[in-house]
């Protein structure tokens, strides 16, 4: 998004054009549309803008529910804002912990600030770019008790906000490349805004969370934080560091994970031993990312009466089935042949046309893999490609 682009969206008629505007429908002839808008007299630019956002609003409600159709974003803004469903949770540790004014250092179009805000703190957000920091202050608008800053995390002074000095703060470092479209992601830590070294200098001074990606650098978690990986249906969406009064005595590794049934929580004060290696029993469970992402696997197959398939492979086996939100169980039906010539050939006489191929262990391409075998026929099925007791197989299952 251009700045005359965000100057064209604010404008009264930009927003009362948007707001006209009926729910996104992707099927919709857009051509039509832009020359309908434009047959009213709206100018092309504007039309542009407005027909974007509305476009981008649809995709937001997957993160912020009714919440997005009056909200400004950016596509790299959405992409990097945090679910409300979590940044409610991340501003209920905040509240939890006494904390009345947060500092939203790196806030992005605004996701966890609004959920602050909701709950009544005082919240001051600040973003280094013009644009989002500006849409960040269109999307809290609504909230009396929230400020925006056009400033970069290291030039806020925390002691001299309005409002009083912010007794938390919460960063949401940069981990992607300078933009408003598609960016690409940095892989290095030292390359985030603010630095990491940064924030966890604040860490030492006062309550502080820091929201990375689920893939971050288990190296470079400092002993004192807790950890938390979040998983939202099924998805690995981020890994937080709480600090100080964020952080929940006794807790250095939690699993959250976020489904239609609500939030369960696996937690240890460290990473938990692995069980022992066992045979294949009838049932195989794959962990959620969050849980192996934690490590935490052991405490789940303890929990659940179950083997490690194989060393080093995050797969658990058991001759019974538990219910439990923190795996998918499968019914082991057959084991079937390794070989690609005679796999092939035992899914065409069991008339299999689709194939849902699970793998780990293997270094195997599934969508190659299923373009070989050349599938035909009725029925569906779910093949698990991994190792077990360091032995190659391939697993017949089925959902329990």
């Amino acid at each position: 998004m251009e700045r005359s682009e965000l100057i064209e969206l604010l404008s009264p008629e930009g927003l009362r054009l948007l707001d006209s505007l009926p729910e996104w429908d992707s099927s919709a002839d857009v051509v039509r549309t832009v020359a309908e808008l434009r047959k009213a007299g709206h100018a092309p630019g504007l039309v542009a803008a407005v027909l974007s956002q509305a476009k981008l609003r649809a995709k937001a409600a997957g993160k912020f529910g009714e919440f997005a159709r009056t909200m400004l974003f950016t596509e790299a803004g959405l992409e990097q804002a945090t679910r409300l469903r979590v940044a409610a949770l991340h501003a209920g540790r905040f509240a939890g912990a006494g904390v009345k004014h947060v500092a939203d250092l790196g806030c992005g179009i605004g996701g966890d600030a609004i959920a602050m805000a909701a709950l009544e703190l005082r919240v001051t957000a600040a973003d280094a770019d013009e644009i989002t920091a500006t849409l960040a202050s269109f999307n809290l608008a609504p909230f009396p008790h929230a400020t925006v800053l056009h400033a970069r995390a290291e030039e806020v002074d925390l002691g001299a906000l309005d409002g009083g000095p912010a007794d938390g703060v919460y960063l949401d470092p940069a981990r992607r490349s300078a933009g408003h479209g598609n960016t690409s992601r940095l892989t290095r830590p030292e390359d985030y805004t603010p630095s990491l070294d940064f924030a966890f200098g604040l860490a030492e001074r006062m309550p502080t969370g820091v929201k990375l990606g689920p893939g971050f650098d288990r190296s470079l978690i400092p002993a004192e934080a807790e950890a938390q990986w979040v998983s939202v249906d099924g998805q690995l969406v981020e890994m937080g560091l709480w600090f100080g009064a964020l952080a929940r005595p006794g807790i250095r590794r939690s699993a959250l994970v976020l489904g239609r049934d609500g939030s369960h929580e696996l937690s240890a004060a460290a990473d938990s031993d692995d069980v022992e290696v066992g045979e294949l029993g009838a049932y195989i469970y794959e962990p959620d990312g969050a849980v192996i992402r934690s490590r935490l696997i052991g405490d789940l197959a303890r929990a659940l009466g179950a083997s490690m398939m194989s060393d080093g492979i995050a797969y658990l086996t058991a001759d019974a089935a538990h219910e439990t939100p923190f795996a998918t169980c499968f019914r082991v039906i057959e084991r079937l042949p390794a070989d690609e010539k005679k796999l092939k050939a035992a899914l065409a006489a069991r008339g299999i046309g689709t194939l849902e191929i699970k793998k780990r262990g293997i270094d195997i391409d599934p969508a190659t893999l299923r373009s070989r075998l050349k599938l035909k026929g009725t029925a569906s099925a779910t093949i698990v490609l991994t190792r077990a007791a360091g032995k190659h197989v391939t697993l017949l299952v089925e959902r329990v």
